[in-house]
């Protein structure tokens, strides 16, 4: 009889000791972000909240100068300003949580938290990978049917090419982290990386993910590279209808309003394309959380510089704005 009051006084009561192993709620997740080191943590805060603070910035500033100038007011600067809403939506998914557990010293997201940070960032990263994708096909249009371009990309089609993007984003990230939703997770609660990233909760989940992994990868390919194919084809058709104009000016003026839009997708795919890489790769983790800053930070703050450097419609409609004249 001593012995049993010993057991359960140690273990505690068989009815408690049961809700314990059913009850399989998670209170936290640590996300171990970059560096532990405490000298390290002022110069990420300065060095992210400055890049953040620039993405913003950035980015309204398009949107602001394509709402502003009628003239402005065509297909490719409406899927531009929408693609600088996403990026805004997209680095406010993460960057700032990032910032509050620096400036904490606490890297603790809560599970409800890390499933709807994880939720948006799907949803935001694939309406980026669409837009891109629609913006291709625009270029496309305007440079292989110029006579036709103005009546084909009117402004139903153009409004229905991004509701369609916005459905597909939402339905993926739905399906996605509703599959994640049925995941167990028993004692590793650490994610090596500074957001909630849908491959590093598969990894971290101590339940069957073969479903998880095998929708992972149909997603990939199905979002990921079906667009890239499209993109590419977009582009040696273009390619093939420049070659094919006579005059210099000409062909130099119709590269150069594909010149942004080409380099943007450049360097989305290929840090994408990085970030898969690098996760494939055992003992990678740091490495992979390093690579995914690329397209989740430095991406979105580069997209308007590289899109208003060379465009002198928009730094022409900024100057009016600011200064009142052209």
């Amino acid at each position: 009889m001593h012995d049993c009051v010993m057991f359960f006084s140690y273990f505690g009561s068989p009815v408690h000791y049961m809700e314990l192993e059913n009850d399989t709620r998670i209170p936290e997740f640590l996300l171990l972000g970059f560096s532990e080191e405490p000298k390290l943590q002022p110069f990420l805060f300065g060095l992210f909240l400055s890049m953040y603070l620039v993405t913003i910035l950035g980015n309204l500033l398009l949107i602001l100068a394509v709402s502003s100038d009628s003239h402005l007011h065509t297909p490719m600067y409406f899927f531009l300003a929408n693609l600088s809403f996403v990026d805004i939506c997209f680095t406010c998914t993460t960057i700032p949580k990032m910032l509050v557990n620096i400036q904490t010293q606490r890297k603790v997201i809560t599970y409800e938290s890390c499933i709807i940070q994880m939720y948006f960032f799907i949803l935001f990263a694939g309406i980026d990978n669409f837009l891109l994708t629609v913006m291709a096909y625009d270029r496309y249009m305007a440079i292989c049917y110029p006579l036709h371009y103005m009546i084909i990309m009117n402004p139903q089609l153009c409004s229905l090419l991004l509701l369609v993007s916005w459905i597909m984003s939402a339905l993926h990230s739905l399906l996605q982290t509703l599959m994640v939703l049925q995941l167990s997770f028993c004692t590793h609660f650490q994610i090596p990386h500074f957001f909630c990233e849908l491959n590093q909760m598969i990894q971290l989940a101590c339940s069957d993910t073969f479903l998880n992994n095998m929708v992972l990868y149909f997603a990939a390919i199905l979002l990921g590279v079906a667009p890239l194919v499209g993109v590419l084809y977009s582009y040696f058709k273009i390619v093939s209808s420049i070659r094919g104009i006579s005059s210099a000016h000409s062909k130099y003026k119709a590269f150069s309003t594909c010149a942004s839009h080409l380099s943007v997708v450049s360097l989305f795919y290929c840090t994408s394309l990085g970030v898969y890489l690098s996760s494939a790769a055992p003992q990678s983790t740091h490495t992979s959380s390093v690579a995914s800053v690329m397209y989740t930070v430095v991406t979105p703050m580069l997209n308007p510089f590289i899109y208003s450097l060379r465009n002198k419609d928009i730094k022409g409609a900024l100057n009016v704005f600011f200064r009142g004249k052209p």
